[in-house]
């Protein structure tokens, strides 16, 4: 874990932007990003196991927003006092390692049973031991 491991969480329940300075092994140096922190555990399929801080990347160009960061990769991170809207992150998993209060976002909904559209959320990883680009798909309708 990091050094502000509790402010990152703390982050997450208040909806508060955070400023993330990271390695970033595809880029080769240090990247600095402001982000909506989303989660802290296991998880977009990664066979390693390994906790990550998971962030959402308004800076992304790369077609995905989402960055799963090894605690080893982050530099420093800073919570700033901008909240964010979780709605407008446009990503919901299953679910969450960190308990939150978040309400659905309204632009999703609940598919029929038996019913689900599949559609892909591409996670880009940005470096650190034995960590690839992937993608991970999820079972989602979304409110056309």
């Amino acid at each position: 874990m990091i050094p502000n491991h509790a402010r990152f969480i703390e982050a997450i329940k208040e909806k508060n932007k955070v400023s993330v300075r990271f390695y970033s092994k595809a880029d080769g140096g240090v990247l600095d990003r402001i982000c909506a922190p989303m989660d802290y555990g296991p998880g977009g399929g990664f066979p390693d196991g390994l906790n990550r801080y998971w962030l959402w990347d308004y800076s992304s160009n790369t077609g995905t927003h989402t960055l799963g960061l090894v605690p080893q990769q982050i530099v420093d991170l800073q919570v700033l006092g901008e909240v964010f809207d979780p709605a407008q992150l446009d990503v919901r998993p299953p679910q969450w390692s960190i308990p939150r209060d978040w309400s659905s976002p309204s632009h999703f909904t609940e598919a029929p049973t038996g019913a689900p559209a599949p559609f892909t959320v591409a996670a880009r990883t940005v470096g650190g031991p034995g960590a690839t680009a992937h993608n991970l798909t999820r079972q989602q309708e979304m409110k056309s």
